[in-house]
């Protein structure tokens, strides 16, 4: 009953799906003798099962785009799955004493919409219905364009023992600004990722010079990594409501390791935060 709850508390932030043009759910078998293994086109953060006669299992200590399903005989239910980008996908499970398929390979296309709330109920005089198309909200789908483009800052970086971190682009859209931010390991070790966070540096008033941050909180994070393997170049955005500093005031971009000492600021000037693409 609690995860039946969970489930309907989570559905209840969706902001508009595909499931409200009547969708139809596949349904995937399962049993207790053998593992469905289900392959997602992203990483799993969260998996839920509407009955405690199915099990969904997960490496939630490691991104992986695998998950296994196992059932016990009883009645149909429901397995609702979140990836780390906030794509949901859902589907009706059932109990078999015999398995025709073994492994699903899922794709983007079976998504039943995203996470994450739309607020604006109209985008540059379009409205919402007829911006989303059910598989894509406002911010994944522009995100999704800007991290493809050719970005306009090459300049904003800082690197430290092979750890690289840089902000390559700053655009103004609808009233928000999108970071375009990316991380790049060329040592030989894994980088385990803390926090990647963005603050606000000004000058307390007084006779000793001090410093205080004040953090900004991005109303949305797309493709923020946990791990950048060693060699590997990962991409990302940051979301965050317009605003503007004067010329006393730096935004500081934080990247600190998990575990480790590998941890770097990179400080950028009003003049990019004021003049966004």
């Amino acid at each position: 009953m609690k995860k039946i709850l969970m489930i309907i508390c989570l559905l209840s932030f969706i902001p508009y799906t595909r499931a409200q043009h009547n969708l139809h759910l596949d349904t995937i078998y399962a049993n207790d003798k053998k593992n469905v293994a289900l392959f997602f086109p992203e990483p799993i953060r969260q998996g839920i099962t509407g009955s405690e006669n199915y099990i969904f299992t997960f490496n939630r200590e490691k991104e992986q785009h695998l998950g296994l399903l196992q059932a016990k005989p009883g009645d149909e239910s429901n397995l609702l799955v979140i990836s780390n980008s906030g794509s949901i996908f859902s589907y009706i499970i059932k109990y078999s004493k015999q398995l025709t398929t073994l492994n699903h390979f899922i794709t983007k296309a079976n998504r039943i919409g995203t996470e994450f709330s739309l607020s604006k109920s109209t985008t540059k005089g379009i409205t919402k219905e007829e911006y989303y198309d059910g598989t894509l909200g406002y911010y994944e789908h522009f995100c999704f364009n800007l991290i493809n483009r050719k970005q306009g800052i090459k300049k904003l970086k800082k690197q430290d023992h092979g750890v690289t971190l840089s902000i390559e682009n700053i655009v103004f859209d609808n009233e928000e600004l999108y970071f375009v931010i990316q991380i790049e390991n060329n040592s030989s070790l894994d980088y385990d990722l803390n926090f990647l966070n963005l603050s606000i540096q000004t000058r307390k008033k007084g006779k000793k010079k001090s410093m205080q941050n004040l953090y900004k909180e991005p109303v949305f994070k797309y493709n923020l990594p946990l791990k950048i393997k060693n060699k590997q170049t990962k991409k990302l955005i940051y979301v965050l409501p317009k605003f503007s500093i004067n010329n006393q005031r730096l935004v500081t971009l934080e990247l600190n390791e998990k575990n480790g000492e590998r941890n770097l600021k990179l400080k950028v000037s009003s003049k990019y935060i004021n003049n966004p693409n």
